[in-house]
């Protein structure tokens, strides 16, 4: 009897350690870019039959439901309406064990702690991801000014970022057959030998405005010449944005 109650042991001791598993995350919390995706990572240690898996994916404050698969398949009526239609499964993972999230469209509330539960039959685990930082490189202006011959105009360039404008690297443009650069500044400062020739002492900006992010430039004693399109280029290593405003209707005075 005791050989006995032994083997049945051993065999549910075997059928209960192969129903479990570990599920692997994000080794740290993540940063996102403002409007882009970021893969929250959700991965079982061996694949798991998925007639019999759950898995859901929630703010970890809140509750709200990002996404949920049960039964064998997606469930996007039951996503948060936050969430809904940007929070989507890697559903060609599941069957190598990957319940991994990407979320969509980042947006500032974003921020902050998630968690992935995967049940079975006989087991289940959670694992969470952490997105901490939202970078984000917005840039707002482009419109179409009017002004006179000899007169002057502001053409807006206006920067809302994680960065501080000191390390934003910003050129003014002209289009055309071949763009002019107008004006360059780079750490706060604009670079007095980028200027092409016909704007040298024509053009500046508003410097008790540029740590607010304004790189908004004045042309001043304008010409017949300057009509056109300028644009506004923002970089800082991998993020860039740019702005376009139409100077027209050039008169005399």
């Amino acid at each position: 009897m005791a050989v006995v109650a032994a083997v049945l042991a051993v065999g549910l001791w075997t059928l209960t350690s192969c129903q479990a598993f570990v599920l692997h995350g994000a080794p740290g919390p993540l940063t996102a870019q403002l409007g882009a995706s970021v893969l929250l990572p959700c991965a079982a240690d061996s694949p798991l039959p998925l007639e019999e898996l759950e898995v859901e994916w929630r703010r970890a404050d809140s509750g709200a439901l990002l996404h949920l698969f049960q039964e064998g398949e997606e469930r996007p009526e039951s996503q948060n309406e936050a969430y809904r239609g940007r929070a989507h499964f890697v559903t060609e993972g599941f069957a190598t064990g990957n319940y991994s999230l990407l979320l969509t469209d980042v947006n500032l509330e974003d921020v902050g702690m998630y968690m992935c539960k995967v049940y079975t039959e006989m087991d289940s685990s959670t694992v969470t991801a952490e997105i901490m930082h939202i970078e984000r490189l917005t840039v707002a202006g482009g419109a179409v000014v009017s002004s006179y011959v000899g007169d002057e105009a502001i053409l807006n360039c206006s920067v809302d970022s994680h960065i501080h404008p000191d390390q934003l690297e910003v050129n003014w443009r002209k289009k055309g057959q071949q763009q002019i650069t107008v004006l360059s500044v780079k750490h706060g400062q604009i670079d007095p030998n980028s200027t092409q020739k016909d704007y040298r002492d024509r053009v500046d900006l508003f410097d008790a405005e540029i740590t607010k992010g304004n790189f908004s430039m004045r042309l001043k004693n304008i010409r017949p010449g300057d009509q056109g399109e300028y644009i506004c280029e923002i970089h800082s290593h991998h993020l860039s944005v740019e702005t376009t405003t139409e100077l027209r209707g050039l008169a005399n005075l």
